[in-house]
Parts: structure tokens; C-alpha cells; sequence
């Protein structure tokens, strides 16, 4: 494992497209490394063409660039992007304007634009804690959150593993696919690493403070850096890393109940039809509000859920999602369960096959146009109907958002929340 006890720079990939457009809201220091000038305030667009970078600018005048582009901003200044694709392959996927801090470096990547940014660990953060959810949150929660972004962040790029796995063969398919190597930068901006959608949401004092507050700040086990997972709602009890991504087991990640007392002992699938008393069972509208972005909250009832669908529309759906011929689908049975419930291991019985399907991402996706919220889920099926009663939102690994939020609104502060989803790692100031 790499050291470090210095506040890196990040590298964060934030579109790869066809074009580009972008605003400069005043004159900018630009250009090839060599070749360096000021570039005028207004709207730029950039394509790609003859394997040259081709940039138009405010006046309708063209220049073409063959080298790597770059665009150079004070700690104050900022670069809005048009249309950057968000929740790419989610249920909430769509595109908005984002404005950013640091430096933009534009490249051509397999024949488009490629658009990094440069910018400090710290600054990153804060708009990492801010795009995960509003600033208007609990300050104990916003210093949580940065610790455990920050740790996560650090991991990625000092613990070197295999990033994706799969057996596919007639009787099962078994994937995982967890943060792959991007080529030319760290982390992207998306749900895949981290949401970070630039400064826009980062207004709110109380990030920069929680931020600040907690500068350098990281979580650490037997030496190493957490690689701290969080998900939105891990529907009443966090699952284990190995039931997600690769078979490995980490003691900080280990399966907690999210709450303060005993609950009684129910089997998982009766926890799952139920609404145990948990932190992350909450109807506050008012901190839901906070802690689910405007496309978030666009979605609840997530604590517990519920999907029906036909034995037709099951059919078509796993026949279209995995491209392959099930006839009508019969049963669906799992067959092997994490700790929170959430299947790891499905199998899909049809008129013509019968298949094994894993891990939870894969069951998630194989039965939904998008995603499910998530694999906790049990099957009841009469004669034309199948009903998925669910529970949580996400993979359920680590800290729980909505129950984290819960636990900062009944007083607890940002160490006793840490203790609580990761009990045996402890926090190290590393700068």
C-alpha cells in the first residue's frame, strides 16, 4: 500500500462525448501547455474531428488543437459544463449545466472529448458531500460524510485490486464489477465512485465547515485506509463487503443493525416484510428532504417497497435483461442470502431453462428496466403475479445516509455515527 501525509490532487473524469459545450463566465487563461493565452468570457463548444480537437469560440472562429487542452482558474473562478450526464444507467439518469472549481483538461479519449478536472482532495470533498445530499443537513452528519468520502477516495488510490469478475456459463452467471481503473483520471463524477456535481450545491456554509473541520481527517484499520462504503438506506441492517464485490472479507465492514437496542431476533425474510424500529426507518419528511437531492426525492417509500409484476412481464423483462429465452418464467427461488437479506444468488426457473444469477447488482438489474433499490427482497408468487417486498436503497455496504442523518437529529455526534457503521476502525489525521 502507498503512504501519503499530504493533501493530493485529484483527477476527476467529469463527460467523455461526442462535443462538448462549456461557459467561460469571464476571460480564462487557456491553452496548449506551451502556447498559453486568454481566452475570451462566453460559450465554447469542442468536437472532435481528423483526430484533432476542434474549438469554437464565442465569435465563430475555429481553432484546432492537437495536443491536450487546458483551461486555468483561480480558487474563485469556475467552468460551467453543459448537459453532464448524471445517475448514468439509474433511474433518476439525466443531464444538467454543473459549474467547477480547480483545472479542466480536455483530451481526446476513443474518438471524443474527454473532460477532467483538476482539483485539490479537500475542495473535492466538499462538493462530494454536497452533491451526495443537501448542505441543510445536520452539521455532525456533513463531518461524517466527509471523513468517509475522504477515506473511500484515498483507498481507491492506494489499494490496488481486481476491479471487475464474472462466470457465465449456461447454469450461472455470477458478476461483480466493483471501481474499475479509469483511464486517465482517479474517480468520475457519477454514482459509479462519487456523486460530485461541482460548486452549485456546495453554497451551503455548513459543507465547507464540516469539511474543514475534519481536514486530513481518515478512517484506518490494522494500519491501512477504509475503504469506506455508503449507501442511501441500508433498509434496517449493512451488509458485507464479500455478498457485493469481490470475496473478500474486511473487519471494519462487517454487518451491524442499525440501531441503538436489541431488536427482536426475526428471521431475515420476516425482518424483511416487516418495519422494525431502525434508524433508517423514519417518515420525517423534513429530513428526508435534506438528505435526498431534488432527483432523489423524487422516489421514497425505499425503507420497505414493493414490485408486481406479471408472469408475462417477468418473462419479457429477464428474457430482454439477460438475452436469453427463459419461456415464461415459473419461479424465482433464492438461493443464497448476505446478512441484511439481500440475495446473492437467484435462480430464475422458465418453461425452457433454468439459471443461477449473482451478485446483488446483477439480480437488481436482471429484474428491473433499471435498477431495484436493492436485493433485500422476498418472492411471493400466485397464479399470474410475482411480488418483490423489498427493503433499502443501495448496496447496504458500510454507512447508511438516511440512517446516519437519524442518528445526527437524535444528537449523536460525527464519531459516535462513525463508531456505530464501522465499530472497529478508528480516525487518523494523516495532514
Amino acid at each position: 500500500m502507498k503512504t501519503f501525509s499530504f493533501e493530493p490532487t485529484i483527477k476527476v473524469g467529469i463527460v467523455c462525448a461526442l462535443k462538448v459545450s462549456f461557459f467561460l463566465p469571464e476571460n480564462r487563461r487557456a491553452g496548449i501547455l506551451d502556447k498559453e493565452k486568454y481566452y475570451m468570457a462566453g460559450k465554447y463548444q469542442m468536437s472532435v474531428i481528423d483526430n484533432f480537437l476542434s474549438l469554437y469560440t464565442p465569435d465563430g472562429k475555429e481553432e484546432k488543437i492537437s495536443e491536450n487542452w487546458f483551461v486555468y482558474q483561480t480558487a474563485n473562478q469556475f467552468l460551467e459544463i453543459c448537459d453532464v450526464e448524471i445517475g448514468i444507467n439509474f433511474h433518476w439518469n439525466r443531464t444538467e449545466n454543473q459549474k467547477f472549481n480547480g483545472n479542466f483538461e480536455f483530451c481526446i479519449s476513443n474518438n471524443k472529448i474527454q473532460v477532467i478536472n483538476h482539483i485539490e482532495l479537500e475542495r473535492y470533498i466538499k462538493n462530494v458531500i454536497s452533491s451526495e445530499m443537501s448542505g441543510e443537513n445536520h452539521p455532525e452528519l456533513l463531518k461524517a460524510h466527509a471523513i468517509i468520502s475522504r477515506s473511500w477516495l484515498m483507498a481507491q488510490l492506494t489499494i490496488k485490486r481486481p476491479t471487475c469478475w464474472q462466470i457465465d456459463n449456461p447454469e450461472m452467471k455470477v458478476v461483480w464489477h466493483d471501481k474499475q481503473e479509469h483511464q486517465g483520471f482517479d474517480v468520475c463524477a457519477d454514482d459509479h465512485c462519487q456523486r460530485y456535481q461541482g460548486v452549485t450545491r456546495a453554497l451551503n456554509p455548513n459543507v465547507s465547515l464540516a469539511a474543514d473541520q475534519t481536514r486530513g481527517i481518515f478512517l484506518f484499520y490494522n494500519g491501512e485506509v477504509c475503504d469506506a462504503r455508503f449507501s442511501k438506506c441500508c433498509g434496517g441492517i449493512t451488509e458485507e463487503f464479500e455478498n457485493c464485490w469481490q470475496p473478500l472479507h474486511y473487519d471494519y465492514l462487517e454487518s451491524i443493525v442499525d440501531a441503538d437496542k436489541d431488536i427482536q431476533h426475526l428471521d431475515i425474510e420476516t425482518f424483511i416484510n416487516t418495519k422494525p424500529e431502525t434508524f433508517c426507518n423514519t417518515d420525517n419528511k423534513d429530513l428526508l428532504k435534506k438528505i435526498l437531492n431534488n432527483y432523489d426525492a423524487e422516489y421514497d417509500n425505499f425503507y420497505r417497497w414493493k414490485v408486481k409484476y406479471s408472469v408475462n412481464q417477468i418473462s419479457a423483462l429477464i428474457a430482454q435483461k439477460s438475452g436469453e429465452d427463459f419461456g415464461e418464467v415459473t419461479n424465482l427461488i433464492a438461493l443464497e442470502r448476505g446478512k441484511s437479506g439481500r440475495i446473492t444468488k437467484l435462480k430464475v426457473v422458465g418453461t425452457k431453462k433454468t439459471k443461477i444469477f449473482g451478485k446483488e447488482l446483477e439480480i437488481r438489474r436482471l429484474l428491473s428496466q433499471t435498477h431495484l433499490y436493492s436485493s433485500a427482497f422476498t418472492i411471493s408468487k400466485n397464479s399470474d403475479t410475482f411480488t418483490l417486498n423489498g427493503a433499502g436503497w443501495g448496496h447496504g455496504v458500510g454507512l447508511c445516509q438516511i440512517g446516519a442523518a437519524v442518528m445526527a437529529e437524535k444528537g449523536f455526534d460525527y464519531i459516535s455515527i462513525l463508531k456505530h457503521y464501522f465499530p472497529k476502525a478508528e480516525l487518523i489525521k494523516k495532514y
